[in-house]
C-alpha cells in the first residue's frame, strides 16, 4: 500500500473516532446527570481505574499502554469538563510537580487553581471553592511531607485517589555550567540531588527557594544562575537544560494525595489511610497494631506526629490494604477502637498506580 492509500484509510479512521468519541461522550454525560441529580460525586477514580485497566487489557500494540492511558485519560478530562465546571486547587505555583501530578491524574481540560500552601488547598476544597485538592504527601527520597499530614488533625476531607510521580530533576539555566555562581533550590529538591550538587557544584553558593518553579523563574534572571527543577519549569521560564536527571536515586518517586469529600466505592485493590492515637502506656501502640495481624490485613506505612495539643502526645498514621467497607477492615477498625483514644478514617481509595 502506498502512501495516498494510508492516508485514505487514516482519514476514513478518523471520521469513524471521531463519531465514535462524540457518542461516548454524550453516554457520559447522560450518566454526569443521573449523579448531579443523585447529589454524586461526578467524578469517580474506582471507574477510571476500571477503565484505564480495561483498555489495557485490550491493548495490542503498536502503542504503549502508558500511551493509550494518557488518550483516555484527556478524552475523560474533557467528558468531566462538559459534565460540569471542575476546579482542582493544587500546591503551586503553576509548573510544580503537584501541578504536573494533577493534570496527570486529571487531564488537561479542567481549571486548577494554584495554591501557595497545603492548608490553603484543603481550605478551597473544604469551603467548596474547589472540586478536588492535591497535595504531596510522601517522596521515596525525602520521606513524608509532614504539613500534609497535620493537616488531617482537623480536616473532614478525605483521601480519594492518589497519584505516583516519578521524579527527575534537571538542572538549568542560561549560562554554562562551569560558569554557575548561585544555585536555586527547594530544599525538597535539594536533599533529592545533595550527592550530585556535592560531586558537580561544591563551590557554587545555594539559595533554598519555595519551589521548583520559583527555583526556575530567580534562575532566568541571569547567566550565572542555575536551577534545580523540573522539565515543566524550565521550559515555562525559557531556560535551557543543562544536565538531565540529577536526582541521586533513580527510582526517585513522589507520591500525591487527592482531597474530596466522598471516598470511593471498592474496587478489590485499595488502601485504607488512617489516624490513631493512642493511651501514653507501655505496649499501647503494639496493642493497637496488632489488630492488622489478627484480621490478616497487610499494614504498608505507619508515621508518627506529635499532637500539638499536649506535651508527648502523638498520632499515628497508618496505611493498610482493603477498603474501609471490606469485612475484614471494618472488624480492625472496631479493634483498633478498643486500644485506642481516637481512630479516624482518611479514606479508602484505589490502589493501583
Amino acid at each position: 500500500m502506498n502512501i495516498p492509500k494510508h492516508r485514505k484509510v487514516i482519514d476514513r479512521l478518523d471520521g469513524q473516532i471521531v463519531r465514535l468519541l462524540n457518542e461516548r461522550t454524550r453516554h457520559g454525560l447522560a450518566i454526569g446527570d443521573i449523579k448531579l441529580k443523585a447529589g454524586e460525586e461526578i467524578y469517580a477514580p474506582h471507574r477510571e481505574r476500571a477503565v484505564l485497566n480495561r483498555i489495557c487489557h485490550l491493548n495490542q500494540g503498536p502503542m504503549t499502554d502508558e500511551q493509550l492511558c494518557a488518550i483516555y485519560r484527556e478524552i475523560m478530562s474533557s467528558a468531566l469538563a462538559l459534565e460540569k465546571t471542575m476546579t482542582i486547587a493544587y500546591l503551586g505555583p503553576e509548573a510544580t510537580f503537584t501541578h504536573q501530578a494533577a493534570i496527570r491524574r486529571f487531564g488537561s481540560s479542567l481549571r486548577y487553581v494554584s495554591q501557595k500552601t497545603i492548608a490553603d488547598v484543603f481550605a478551597e476544597v473544604s469551603r467548596k471553592r474547589a472540586d478536588y485538592g492535591v497535595v504531596p504527601v510522601e517522596n521515596t527520597t525525602e520521606g513524608v511531607v509532614t504539613h500534609t499530614l497535620d493537616m488531617f488533625v482537623d480536616s473532614d476531607l478525605k483521601i480519594v485517589s492518589q497519584i505516583v510521580l516519578p521524579v527527575q530533576y534537571c538542572l538549568a539555566g542560561n549560562g554554562r555550567l562551569q560558569d554557575i555562581k548561585r544555585l536555586h533550590v527547594h530544599p525538597q529538591a535539594l536533599g533529592q540531588c545533595r550527592q550530585w550538587v556535592q560531586e558537580h557544584l561544591p563551590k557554587v553558593e545555594i539559595f533554598e527557594t519555595s519551589s521548583n518553579a520559583r527555583s526556575a523563574e530567580l534562575a532566568a534572571k541571569g547567566k550565572v544562575n542555575a536551577a534545580i527543577t523540573g522539565i515543566l519549569a524550565a521550559e515555562k521560564y525559557g531556560l535551557r537544560v543543562l544536565e538531565q536527571d540529577i536526582q541521586d536515586n533513580a527510582d526517585n518517586a513522589t507520591r500525591f494525595l487527592v482531597l474530596g469529600r466522598q471516598c470511593s466505592p471498592p474496587t478489590g485493590n485499595d488502601r485504607t489511610s488512617l489516624m490513631l492515637s493512642v493511651a501514653d502506656k507501655a505496649g499501647a501502640l503494639h496493642q493497637a497494631i496488632a489488630a492488622f495481624r489478627r484480621h490478616k490485613i497487610n499494614m504498608t506505612k505507619i508515621e508518627s506526629r506529635p499532637s500539638k495539643r499536649k506535651a508527648w502526645e502523638y498520632f499515628f498514621f497508618i496505611d493498610c490494604d482493603g477498603h474501609v467497607q471490606d469485612r475484614q477492615v471494618v472488624k480492625a477498625i472496631q479493634l483498633l477502637g478498643v486500644h485506642c483514644n481516637f481512630v479516624k478514617v482518611l479514606g479508602s481509595y484505589p490502589n493501583a498506580e
